[in-house]
């Protein structure tokens, strides 16, 4: 492992803890010497990097500091065209666009090599019918990031409809359906909407009592679900 590659590794391992983390959990992750670990620390300082910290009382990376993409992995690389390619194809209109954005904006400031590796990917999204969705998602995502209630029309499996107020937090998105999950008022509790049984969608000003990741957090407990990584 190149002294850069180690240092982006430190990085990223400093990322995964939210409280101070000791020198010796930190060297012996990486498989350096303690010693090491501390140049290789004061070498990030020196980058900008905000590590606080000092031996015998552990470090913590704060919030902030950004990569440069040219330390992006070949691997990271590929995992970026292929997530972009399959928002692409599987996401609404305005999500596949910002995701072809996302992907020509990290091309043009990656050198050479690695703008040739992320143009030749060999990782590809197979084609595919893709979800049925008659109303516009990028409402529903505007909702989920302003924490503000919706207004559904909503087809059960027998095709009735109803109509709900909603407090989405979350979308899943599947190769053939993607869904909303949201407390439902008229339930009283969580719900899982298909999108392609949502016939209508409004708008509203109003913002839902609760904070998203509270709700988020609620309904994987309720749900046994793990977070996602």
């Amino acid at each position: 492992m190149s002294r850069s590659e180690r240092l982006l590794d430190l990085l990223q391992i400093l990322r995964g803890y939210r409280q101070p983390v000791s020198g010796q959990v930190l060297a012996d992750r990486l498989g350096v010497s303690i010693r090491t670990l501390y140049r290789d620390i004061a070498t990030l300082q020196g980058q900008g990097a905000d590590i606080q910290g000092e031996p015998g009382l552990g470090y913590v990376l704060k919030p902030g500091f950004m990569l440069p993409p040219l330390m992006f992995t070949v691997d990271e690389i590929e995992a970026l065209v292929l997530g972009a390619r399959w928002v692409a194809r599987r996401g609404d209109d305005r999500l596949g666009q910002a995701a072809l954005s996302a992907q020509a904006r990290i091309a043009d400031v990656l050198p050479p090599a690695l703008r040739d590796e992320m143009a030749a990917s060999a990782l590809l999204v197979g084609p595919g019918p893709g979800p049925v969705v008659v109303i516009d998602t990028a409402v529903v995502r505007a909702a989920i990031r302003a924490e503000r209630k919706l207004i559904i029309s909503y087809g059960d499996a027998a095709g009735a409809l109803t109509e709900r107020v909603i407090w989405p937090f979350a979308i899943g998105f599947f190769d053939r359906v993607q869904v909303v999950v949201a407390w439902c008022e008229l339930r009283d509790g969580f719900r899982v909407f298909r999108i392609d049984r949502i016939s209508a969608c409004s708008e509203t000003t109003t913002r839902y009592p609760r904070r998203r990741q509270v709700l988020l957090k609620a309904w994987q407990i309720e749900r046994d679900i793990a977070p996602p990584p």
